[in-house]
């Protein structure tokens, strides 16, 4: 029998439909996935670049567990000049993705029936994660209303006697909201009033348009910074996913907790990819990411003006990150054929099947009425995918 902890954690969606993606693909089917949070460039290469000089000078064998120094020491300037937070190196523990920084933090912080506060639409493994660690999520659901950010009273009135931590995610995925520093103000000042954990997962930090600036919660003072976990990573900046390297910032209790903990898990995250990432945290943050960042500027609009274009479907304009939350609920509901489309995730499945794309339905995310597309792939498939779909949305009966 397996354990009620397994048997209670459900897959991640957003992974399952790009397995089936690629099994469809496999196949030969000739499907557009728009379901991975993955940029579709190659790793720069000054990153892998540090990888190979790794590899032939034999760093190959175990590190401390919490990452070489150097990466260490790098992560702590990075934090310094980009988010003006001061962490030492004794408090930075390099992880086996910004994921795995996120479930250690987690795992340090929890004890069972420990709550912690997630606004809602939000990444689908922060439930899965704080319910993996015996505590309790609990959502405070936002919409388009407020720009996708929960107010003050929202949260206020969701704070209990057990509630532990709160976890913000700006640039924001799914929506791609940016928490303004207001906004941020007032989560600081809740937290500080309850002694809450805030672990700020800021894993798109470079991603931002339209003069819109990501701002750290950590560094609106030290009472704030003291309570704060900041997660980030190199997977999503510098194309480096497969690499499994995040890394967090955290008071020094924390961090020694996480890195025991990865002691007894993981050992260390893989050598040569420490050395990749510590290469592109030298070499690539003075021209790399900017342009990085134009190319998905000029994604998402061409994204955001060829969904607009479609009947039934209007887009929150994402400030951060590479996704588009579409509201469908204009869509819903619908018959295709013989079958009735009453949710998203009913569109979703009508649309890989008859239009051959993969969206994200919203439930994955807690929010009914949405798809979430992915605009970390070329213009060329997002022109054809927003083809097919204003396609398969004219063959829907009212």
């Amino acid at each position: 029998m397996l354990s009620e902890r397994v048997r209670n954690v459900q897959p991640s969606p957003t992974l399952a439909l790009t397995a089936r993606a690629q099994e469809l693909r496999r196949q030969g089917i000739d499907v557009l996935a728009f379901t991975a949070g993955e940029p579709d460039m190659d790793t720069p290469d000054f990153a892998k670049a540090g990888g190979l000089e790794a590899i032939h000078a034999g760093y190959t064998k175990y590190t401390p567990s919490a990452g070489i120094m150097p990466l260490r020491e790098a992560i702590s300037e990075k934090f310094r000049r980009d988010n003006r937070l001061h962490y030492s190196p004794d408090q930075i523990v390099v992880t086996c993705g910004a994921k795995h920084a996120l479930f250690s933090a987690l795992m340090a912080i929890l004890d069972p029936g420990d709550e912690v506060l997630i606004p809602t639409p939000c990444w689908v493994s922060y439930p899965e994660q704080v319910r993996l660690t015996g505590g309790v999520p609990v959502l405070v659901p936002t919409d388009e209303s407020t720009d996708f950010l929960p107010t003050y009273e929202q949260l206020r009135v969701a704070v209990t006697s057990r509630t532990k931590a709160i976890i913000l995610n700006s640039p924001h995925n799914p929506t791609g909201t940016v928490y303004p520093r207001q906004t941020l103000k007032e989560i600081a000042s809740l937290a500080l009033s309850h002694n809450l954990w805030i672990i700020a997962d800021e894993i798109y930090e470079v991603l931002v348009y339209d003069g819109h600036v990501h701002e750290s919660i950590g560094a609106l003072g030290k009472e704030v910074f003291a309570q704060t976990i900041t997660v980030n990573g190199v997977s999503k900046s510098y194309a480096m996913t497969g690499w499994r390297i995040g890394y967090l910032g955290a008071p020094p209790e924390v961090a020694r907790a996480v890195a025991c903990l990865q002691d007894q898990m993981t050992s260390n995250p893989c050598t040569i990819a420490q050395y990749a990432a510590l290469y592109a945290l030298r070499e690539g943050h003075i021209g790399y990411l900017e342009q990085v960042r134009q190319i998905f500027a000029a994604r998402r609009q061409m994204m955001v003006e060829g969904l607009c274009s479609l009947p039934g479907v209007r887009c929150f304009v994402p400030r951060g990150a590479f996704y588009v939350f579409a509201n469908v609920q204009g869509l819903l509901p619908r018959r295709a054929g013989e079958r009735m489309l009453n949710t998203a995730a009913d569109l979703a499945e009508y649309m890989l099947e008859e239009a051959r794309v993969a969206v994200v339905p919203g439930e994955a995310f807690c929010a009914s009425g949405y798809i979430r597309l992915s605009y970390a792939v070329s213009e060329e498939v997002i022109r054809a995918g927003i083809e097919r779909i204003g396609n398969a949305i004219s063959e829907l009966k009212e």
